[in-house]
């Protein structure tokens, strides 16, 4: 346990930053002007760098001619040769790191390279600035008198010729300064651990009798750890076991399913929710306020941002706009440029500006994560939307779902299949597939007009499902932990029709 003079030492040194963070929300745009000349002048000499004429790029105009909007499979070949030991690339540092990400549990895998640069200026740049924002906000904070309890996913490093991959978490992890045991659990070697089940164990056991003051983990993830440290404790809550806690920072989610039973686990009117944005390919956005759920965009982590909008959404042919020429509630996919040589890279996400000054978002989902089999355009924000408007009516709380179409047969109308799997479930299922269906129609016009008379969409189908499906689903998968999530919506039957079978 830290004194409380060290509590005070380390809050002073992070809080040191608040003034850079100050520098961007006044310059953004100069900031991310300077930002791409100065990514494009030091990877100029490159093999990526030299096909597109780097030196020549003088302003942003210069960059969107000479540089193609890039897709992971347009930058495999590359990116293969680079794991394969060739080096100066698409960036001219050493690049040794790969981080392993699928996305969702069927997609290929890719292998983002994660450069010293990128290590060090953004995703352990983020992860001080996680909590110098929440200091800054919470003056009274005891969070270093305790540990943080960080959940990170299947932490196995793999070597491959002279390149090594695996998760971030794990690369992330293997980086940490020696002093960063003292400040957190599990210890290295615990969350190093390859097997997540057996790591999940050496976890509780090592941590039930810390005093942990913060949580840092995936919403889903971590809720089976608390449920799990309850279990071996005997406890009725998470306070119970460790009274200190006083926030728990999350990303990776949608954190709006798991509200209610966090705060069934943890009965503090005080506790913070803090939200991050991040991906194998970079740290991008931090909740700097207390009870917000907007993010603030980081604009100075080595990454330069652009943005498409949706309803111009041409893939790797669509016009973009840098940032200063957003505009708010318009849903923008984002295109990222980095400090590990991804140049115009669609990274798949959609988002959304709540604020212009300073930048602030909101996560809207993913470019291919939709239901638009019969034109009615259904995204992750309207189904979350409508889930917890049928929960609040039906007093239910959802733990996991997917839902993917019913196609037309015949003269039968098509639909969508629901699975999901209940926390507490409702009092009654047909009035809960009616109040998500008025929710789904009230939120979105065009599954309103698709399900006028049901000529084109039917009535949603839903099936119940048995506890811990998800679970065992992702087990079968070997996608235990960290960021594998399980895909929420999709034009395609296949993760319906797996889940059914099991």
């Amino acid at each position: 346990m830290a004194y409380p003079i060290v509590n005070s030492i380390i809050s002073w040194f992070l809080k040191k930053r608040i003034h850079q963070i100050e520098l961007f929300l006044k310059y953004p745009n100069d900031v991310q002007n300077e930002l791409l000349l100065k990514l494009v002048a030091t990877a100029k000499r490159t093999e990526f760098g030299k096909i597109h004429q780097f030196s020549s790029i003088k302003n942003y105009n210069d960059f969107i001619k000479n540089v193609p909007i890039q897709k992971y499979e347009t930058i495999e070949p590359l990116i293969e040769r680079c794991r394969q030991g060739e080096q100066n690339l698409f960036w001219p540092t050493y690049i040794k790191w790969f981080a392993k990400s699928s996305g969702t549990t069927n997609a290929k895998s890719k292998f983002i390279p994660v450069s010293e640069e990128a290590l060090e200026y953004c995703h352990m740049k983020a992860g001080k600035d996680m909590l110098c924002l929440y200091i800054n906000n919470n003056e009274e904070t005891q969070l270093f008198t305790g540990k943080g309890l960080k959940l990170g996913g299947s932490s196995e490093i793999y070597k491959d010729n002279n390149s090594y991959f695996g998760d971030l978490s794990a690369i992330i992890t293997e980086n940490l300064p020696f002093w960063a045991d003292y400040s957190s659990a599990p210890s290295q070697e615990v969350a190093l651990m390859a097997e997540w089940e057996t790591k999940m164990d050496a976890i509780i056991e090592e941590t039930i009798n810390e005093d942990i003051t913060s949580l840092v983990g995936v919403p889903s993830w971590m809720l089976v750890l608390l449920n799990n440290v309850l279990e071996r404790t005997g406890k009725d809550n998470i306070l119970e076991v460790w009274p200190n806690l006083e926030v728990y920072f999350h990303g990776g989610v949608n954190f709006n399913p798991y509200l209610e039973q966090y705060k069934k686990l943890i009965p503090k009117k005080d506790f913070k929710y803090y939200e991050t944005y991040n991906a194998s390919e970079g740290f991008f956005a931090i909740q700097d306020r207390n009870d917000s759920k907007d993010l603030l965009l980081m604009l100075d982590y080595g990454i330069f941002y652009e943005f498409i909008p949706m309803s111009q959404y041409k893939g790797e042919n669509s016009e973009t706009i840098p940032i200063s020429e957003v505009k708010k509630d318009i849903d923008y996919a984002l295109i990222i440029t980095t400090n590990s040589g991804l140049w115009r890279y669609l990274i798949g996400d959609t988002i959304r500006f709540t604020s212009l000054d300073p930048y602030r978002i909101k996560i809207t989902g993913r470019t291919r994560h939709y239901i638009n089999v019969f034109g009615e355009e259904l995204n992750i924000e309207n189904v979350e939307d409508a889930l917890k408007l049928a929960c609040q009516k039906t007093n239910a709380i959802i733990t996991d779902y997917t839902v993917g179409p019913i196609f037309m047969k015949d003269k039968k109308s098509g639909g969508h299949e629901w699975i999901i799997e209940f926390n507490e479930h409702p009092e009654n299922m047909n009035y809960f597939t009616e109040m998500l269906d008025n929710a789904l129609k009230s939120i979105n016009s065009d599954y309103e007009a698709k399900r006028y008379n049901s000529m084109t969409l039917a009535m949603p189908k839903i099936h119940v499902a048995k506890e811990g499906l998800f679970y065992e689903w992702l087990k079968k998968k070997d996608k235990l932990g960290g960021q594998h999530k399980v895909p929420r919506l999709s034009n395609q039957r296949d993760f319906v029709e797996e889940l059914l079978k099991l």
